[in-house]
């Protein structure tokens, strides 16, 4: 089959990777002008590392190997304590941290190199009985078998289908860096999640050097944004515990990003005839389980399968696509939507988790982990 990606991010990349290996013609169209390398780095767990496997994509040589997630109180006692060793044990894959451009040149490697055609920015897409076309903003338009609308956040191939207001903001904002900060975290496997009245910090080593850091503070749409966001960043929680203040004194103005947590309602049906969606543009979701990048993966390799095979009705398929990834994904917006990383367990209450539930939620979250 003839089919049209739009959007080149991880999502996009995984499924082109995915159905050129199956046979079929793929042509991703992405709005940016050229080929992405900004953001920071981003939580590969097992199922995600599975997925990438599957599509040939090797993480030998880059991002940082997690062993332990440990959930801290903002003075340094310990809340609940994750064994991602134990997982990894499991499922034959370990997690990790790498950052998105690592990734992306990973999933872009061994693909041909006019794949991607850049500056397409897709203003309507339509159907009928005998394809699927899509319009772009200089004029031209392109028609194929099928359309895969894995265009992010903002997506128009979702506002098409669904409409407008699927999209909702969530009380937390998070500012995030990858920064070469010199401190014991940043060489070790550990991952910390650390909460307080103040908000949340994530801390994890991403390799080579860098740590990936992060810090969750409540936040709506109309909230101004501050001058110099780091030294507010230092006013809130430089109090805390090591290695907060560290962390918080080697990092520079220029190392952050900031996003706002947005949530959509996961549909039992995602898509419409011919056109379907993957990954943000489908379930956008707080990154309080670390499973965004993940659950775009899941989608890719469920779509793959669903579209790899000879014969049968590529609607049908389309469908039975987001049938299947419907109760996985579902599951974790839902989780998300609660914003675990900011709840303030009770030591004495976290220590009752059980160090191993990780990999059993991560079996629950996972079609690729529950296939095999």
């Amino acid at each position: 089959m003839d089919v049209l990606v739009i959007g080149a991010g991880i999502g996009g990349l995984a499924v082109a990777r995915g159905l050129l290996a199956a046979g079929h013609r793929v042509r991703v169209f992405e709005q940016a002008p050229v080929h992405r390398t900004t953001g920071a780095a981003l939580m590969m767990f097992s199922n995600g590392a599975a997925v990438l496997h599957d599509l040939g994509v090797s993480l030998d040589g880059v991002g940082g190997r997690l062993d332990r997630i440990d959930a801290l109180t903002s003075d340094g006692r310990l809340r609940t304590s994750q064994n991602l060793a134990h997982a990894a044990a499991r499922f034959g894959f370990e997690s990790m941290a790498i950052s998105r451009r690592a990734l992306a040149e990973r999933l872009s490697e061994g693909l041909p190199d006019d794949l991607v055609r850049y500056g397409m920015a897709v203003t309507t897409v339509s159907q009928d009985a005998g394809g699927v076309t899509a319009a772009f903003a200089d004029g031209t338009s392109v028609t194929g078998d099928l359309l895969i609308g894995a265009d992010g956040h903002h997506s128009v191939v979702r506002r098409q289908v669904w409409g407008e207001g699927s999209v909702q903001p969530v009380t937390f904002g998070t500012w995030q860096g990858l920064s070469p900060i010199d401190i014991d975290i940043t060489h070790g496997r550990l991952h910390l999640m650390i909460t307080g009245k103040e908000g949340a910090c994530g801390l994890m080593p991403a390799g080579d050097g860098l740590l990936q850091w992060w810090f969750d503070v409540p936040w709506t749409p109309s909230d101004p944004r501050p001058a110099r966001p780091l030294e507010m960043l230092r006013r809130r929680f430089s109090h805390w515990a090591a290695p907060v203040p560290e962390v918080l004194a080697g990092a520079a103005e220029d190392d952050l990003i900031f996003f706002g947590h947005h949530w959509t309602k996961v549909r039992h049906v995602w898509g419409e005839g011919r056109i379907t969606l993957l990954g943000d543009a489908a379930h956008i979701m707080p990154p309080t389980l670390g499973q965004g990048a993940n659950q775009t993966l899941e989608d890719a390799w469920v779509l793959t399968r669903e579209l790899g095979s000879a014969g049968g009705d590529p609607v049908a398929r389309l469908r039975a696509y987001e049938k299947a990834r419907y109760p996985h994904v579902n599951l974790v917006s839902r989780m998300a939507k609660r914003n675990p990383a900011n709840w303030r367990i009770p030591p004495m209450i976290g220590r009752l988790f059980p160090e191993t539930a990780q990999t059993g939620l991560l079996a629950r979250f996972s079609n690729r982990l529950s296939a095999a």
